[in-house]
């Protein structure tokens, strides 16, 4: 296994081809800018995608929130990324908040956000961009960038309205308000919900169930997940042929089909 990344405002746990990334500035809610969590997220992401050995990414918040998104108190006085000329602003957004857009939606690895607390703006659209969100009671999401009289910068338009469809999208986006999580479990936005106490755990249990699969295979099935929302079927068709016959090809293959017709669990090794 590759050297895990050093960050500076979140820690990295692995377990069982698993790991999870906890955002550690509590002091500041998690918040996206004014800390180094876009570099950390960046930083992990880029090192799961390396690193064959890592299936699935958990991500969560220590402290009482999972992430306010933008420092609200850093766009009322101009400093880091939303100071400066137009111009500037745009670059600090594309050099900045969109890397994590970026490199989410590129992620090879299963991602799962499970949202100790609120997740508002960025941070809202942060769990958007993850495959999986699991919630609590202390789960509060918010698409609130119009309270300030300003737009998601960092894409949230485009993902949650492929989570939600245009209409739930579009109301969550102009209302600005916040929904609690037994609303974001009605709406789809979490697959479950469940005590506090027990989130890590069940995220956990789900990232553990990804991992036990065929490595290859899996990135691959997340990949096609991915590849299929912007092809059309006949040429989505044909890329699932090719990489059926690769499939086909990997060691791992064969150990699954002994393993399911000899009534064993097999150990996979991402050959």
């Amino acid at each position: 296994m590759s050297i895990k990344p050093v960050l500076s405002d979140a820690t990295l746990t692995v377990t069982n081809r698993y790991a999870i990334l906890r955002f550690e500035r509590d002091d500041v809610r998690n918040a996206l800018t004014g800390t180094t969590l876009i570099d950390d997220i960046c930083a992990t992401v880029e090192w799961a995608n390396a690193n064959k050995q890592i299936s699935c990414l958990i991500i969560t918040g220590s402290g009482s929130a999972f992430s306010s998104g933008g420092n609200v108190k850093d766009m009322r006085d101009k400093l880091g990324m939303f100071g400066g000329s137009p111009s500037e602003i745009s670059d600090s957004y594309k050099s900045g908040i969109q890397r994590i857009s970026r490199v989410m939606h590129s992620a090879e690895i299963v991602t799962i956000a499970a949202v100790n607390g609120a997740a508002v703006g960025a941070g809202f659209d942060l769990c958007c961009m993850a495959d999986i969100r699991i919630g609590c009671e202390n789960t509060r999401f918010g698409e609130t960038f119009i309270n300030l009289g300003i737009i998601p910068g960092d894409g949230g338009a485009w993902f949650l309205q492929r989570l939600l469809g245009y209409q739930r999208a579009a109301e969550l986006t102009f209302s600005g308000r916040i929904i609690d999580s037994a609303e974001a479990l009605s709406l789809g936005l979490l697959l479950e919900c469940v005590p506090k106490d027990t989130l890590i755990a069940c995220a956990e249990r789900y990232a553990s169930e990804y991992a036990s699969k065929p490595p290859q295979a899996l990135r691959a099935a997340k990949r096609l997940m991915k590849l299929a929302q912007r092809q059309e079927l006949t040429d989505f068709l044909d890329v699932c042929a090719d990489v059926q016959s690769q499939c086909h090809q990997t060691e791992d293959h064969q150990r699954a089909l002994n393993a399911f017709l000899n009534k064993t669990t097999a150990q996979f090794e991402g050959n």
